[in-house]
């Protein structure tokens, strides 16, 4: 088989899960590395436990290399979240952001905004659709705007921004900001147009949780201060206690502790996999599940409010169906996995999706519209 053959014949487990977009089940060689690296760590050997932390390093090198980046300008951290932290606590001037945008972008600036003393302003907008173009941020701009933080992909619908577009519009003197959680490894993007791009491996990568990242460019590290910059992140090579070091001069500086080399070991797995596999022929075949996920929904008369245009869209798909919680308890009943918020019911499949589980969700689907046409 080739290497494309055996990423997708990692999917193995029943039958159902359409819901990456939430949690990724771990990859069976996530898991195996997980027990590999515990047994080394258990044993204490310093031998051992050196070989684990080379996996920081390596997770490092692999998201560096799918970036375009450079491995120093990449920082491992708990979540991306936190990464929007170092981001964002550490900007002045106004920030744009959607107020449609998941809480880990519009939570964390408001909070950094709070905590500021008014140098740093959350400036809000809500464009149609919640879809963040190129004209809906060009409309807001000034000469107070410093950065743009967006999703490279909306958790509600999947919309897909242009982030070429972005930049364009943003100019050179603005930072863009890319919380990358729905889209890095399964969409082949150019994030150089980016200036951060943070990321989490447990949904597409399928490596867990504690596996997040963050890049930043050296425009980046030129204008945000690394104000939560703690023990790993000074220039110092060991230990300081009688004088405090300054910040380091690559994307160290925006660290606080060490990372955890197991999170780190799974996270570099999970990137391996679609390193090897090629980002294209997942994002190839991710469109294909989509595409089949959206005719089913029209073929049984439910609304998608999601794009049907490749370009525009990553792996999500949002039905709006006229009873949305009786749909949700059709497909759970059925034994699919799906997120179920508000008027919509989100579809998430993978590359690794199988026909069986897109079989079942077309008859599960179609009992839906039955019963509507019974009822009625």
């Amino acid at each position: 088989m080739s290497t494309f053959d055996d990423y997708l014949a990692s999917f193995g487990g029943e039958p159902g899960y359409l819901n990456w977009a939430a949690f990724g089940p771990l990859a069976p060689a996530v898991r195996e590395e997980v027990f590999a690296d515990a047994d080394l760590l258990g044993s204490g050997r310093p031998s051992s436990v050196a070989l684990v932390a080379e996996r920081i390093g390596q997770a490092q090198e692999l998201i560096a290399e799918m970036l375009g980046a450079d491995a120093a300008e990449v920082a491992l951290q708990p979540s991306s979240t936190h990464g929007l932290m170092h981001a964002l606590y550490g900007l002045g001037g106004h920030v744009i952001a959607s107020t449609g945008e998941f809480p880990s972008v519009s939570l964390t600036l408001e909070r950094a905004a709070q905590a500021s003393g008014g140098t740093l302003t959350a400036r809000w907008i809500t464009p149609g659709d919640l879809r963040v173009t190129p004209d809906a941020v060009a409309e807001v701009l000034d000469d107070e705007v410093t950065a743009l933080a967006v999703s490279h992909v909306d958790f509600r619908t999947g919309y897909r921004a242009d982030l070429a577009g972005l930049r364009e519009v943003l100019g050179p003197d603005r930072l863009l900001i890319v919380d990358a959680v729905q889209s890095f490894g399964i969409l082949e993007e150019d994030y150089a147009a980016a200036d951060v791009v943070v990321g989490h491996g447990y949904k597409w990568l399928r490596a867990g949780r504690g596996t997040g990242f963050a890049w930043f460019s050296p425009t980046a590290r030129e204008r945000i201060a690394p104000v939560l910059s703690g023990i790993t992140g000074t220039v110092a090579e060991g230990l300081f206690v009688d004088e405090l070091p300054a910040p380091a001069a690559s994307a160290k500086a925006y660290t606080i502790s060490p990372p955890d080399p197991l999170a780190a070991a799974r996270l570099a797995v999970g990137v391996l996999q679609m390193h090897d596999a090629g980002v294209p022929l997942i994002e190839a075949r991710l469109a294909e599940r989509v595409d089949s996920v959206i005719e089913i929904a029209d073929r049984h008369g439910i609304p998608v409010r999601s794009p049907r245009e490749r370009d525009a869209r990553a792996g999500i798909v949002a039905l709006a169906p006229e009873e949305p919680a009786r749909l949700a308890a059709a497909l759970a009943n059925a034994g699919i996995v799906v997120t179920a918020r508000g008027e919509t019911v989100r579809i998430a499949p993978h590359a690794g999706t199988d026909d069986e589980t897109v079989r079942m969700l077309d008859e599960a689907i179609a009992a839906y519209g039955n019963e509507t046409l019974i009822s009625v």
